[in-house]
């Protein structure tokens, strides 16, 4: 968010101090800063991934495990919570916390459904496929990377859910309303994450 609109958002909001705006612009700084080492650290897993996607040893190849289909519902879920988290920080701008709550409920939902599918996934792979954590350095490279990834939208989901009473109990001001944000950005920084684990590890899995 530039600062034009941080200033729209707080301006919409009730009067508080000026510190805890600037602590606000501060955390949302901070958090582009996080993001940053994120995208480092998730670019040495793709590296990782790639160099180790062709030891399979005696394990299965990514063409035998991989199944679209259920890759790509998880997909869908988890793009569609990008969309209605779009839609909460809308309503955060028109300071409709009714409406913001309820687009924030159904981002946590969906992420609860993306993470039931990952966790489907994982389970087909390790029982009837015995592709697990250590079957092959495919294996080790491949649940390092997208199981991290689960890990980061779980604790997304926390941290929205978090908020949601966070939103409950003090309202929408110029405290709460630079967390939702950043909770936001976080968000998208994941759901971006994931497309790209879907077009290197899955598409790239079955075309190889």
């Amino acid at each position: 968010m530039s600062a034009p609109h941080a200033e729209q958002v707080t301006s919409a909001l009730p009067h508080e101090p000026e510190k805890a705006t600037l602590e606000g612009r501060n955390k949302v700084l901070a958090f582009w800063l996080f993001l940053g080492g994120e995208s480092v650290l998730f670019g040495t897993l793709f590296a990782t991934f790639l160099a180790l996607r062709e030891q399979i040893a005696d394990g299965p190849s990514a063409d035998e495990l991989f199944k679209l289909p259920t890759v790509a519902a998880a997909t869908f879920i988890l793009l569609v919570s990008s969309l209605t988290s779009v839609f909460a920080i809308q309503a955060m701008h028109k300071g409709n916390r009714k409406a913001l709550s309820l687009w924030l409920i159904v981002t946590v939902i969906l992420g609860l459904g993306f993470l039931g599918l990952e966790i489907y996934e994982f389970a087909e792979y390790v029982n009837h496929e015995k592709f697990g954590m250590t079957t092959s350095a495919f294996s080790s490279a491949f649940y390092t990377l997208v199981g991290f990834h689960g890990a980061h939208v779980l604790f997304g989901v926390v941290w929205i859910s978090l908020l949601i009473g966070q939103l409950a109990k003090k309202g929408l001001t110029v405290v709460t309303a630079p967390k939702i944000y950043v909770s936001a950005m976080y968000w998208h920084f994941i759901d971006v994450v994931w497309v790209f684990i879907f077009t290197v590890v899955y598409l790239l899995g079955k075309v190889g």
